[in-house]
């Protein structure tokens, strides 16, 4: 394997599979098949996923809704996500921890660095819930600061297209997908990779960006093997 220690971003949506909202069990299952093709090959395994698929902060806001208190019921989205997720990857056999930034502790570890690292080298499956615990943040930030503290050598950000493109692929078909491409130039042409915070953490901590498309079985698999898929985001 190319990469010995990822950290792997999924989207809220993502869960929600062929759904409106909530949580497809269906989409989780192949998620935790896809995640232990690569456990199995000793990669260690940290997760972040966000919450738009049962609450997003800033659209609660744009209704009238407090932002913080928005933003903290998406933290706690996030949690729910994560004991979804969890449960369905031990269901497949794969030892699991589900840490968050907010305390919640009958249900998540407290995020602690140090824990979390000891859970990795143990061959532990990691979710990070909770965000960063912080409001105005997102779970791109919350992905990207965690990727450095855990010294991962990469994030893949899982999505529903193949990579990045000129323009949404979804509207425009003339848009054509990058291979590969900086972060200097991303942010020339104002690509929608991450949000900014998210991003610029990455670039100052030298950390790569694999976008690629998480629903097509052994895509992941390609990727920490280091094969051409998606598009990579480097200096």
């Amino acid at each position: 394997m190319k990469y010995n220690r990822i950290l792997l971003k999924l989207s809220g949506e993502a869960l929600m599979g062929e759904r409106q909202y909530g949580i497809d069990p269906k989409r989780l299952a192949e998620y935790a098949y896809e995640i232990k093709q690569i456990t199995d090959k000793g990669v260690e395994v940290a997760i972040v996923i966000g919450g738009g698929n049962i609450f997003r902060g800033v659209a609660g806001a744009s209704k009238g809704m407090d932002r913080v208190q928005g933003d903290h019921m998406g933290m706690l989205a996030t949690v729910i996500n994560g004991l979804a997720l969890q449960s369905a990857l031990e269901d497949a056999g794969i030892p699991t921890r589900l840490q968050s930034a907010v305390k919640i502790n009958e249900v998540a570890e407290p995020f602690i660095r140090r824990r979390a690292l000891r859970h990795l080298e143990k061959g532990r499956v990691v979710i990070f819930g909770g965000g960063t615990g912080n409001p105005y943040f997102t779970t791109d930030s919350a992905a990207v600061l965690r990727a450095i503290e855990i010294q991962a050598d990469v994030i893949l950000k899982g999505t529903r297209v193949d990579g990045i493109y000129t323009a949404d692929p979804e509207k425009d078909a003339d848009a054509t997908k990058f291979d590969f491409i900086s972060f200097d130039d991303v942010l020339q042409k104002g690509l929608k990779v991450m949000d900014t915070t998210a991003f610029t953490l990455s670039q100052e901590n030298e950390l790569p960006i694999i976008v690629f498309d998480m629903n097509k079985a052994g895509n992941l698999l390609k990727v920490v093997a280091g094969e051409s898929v998606g598009t990579q985001v480097n200096l």
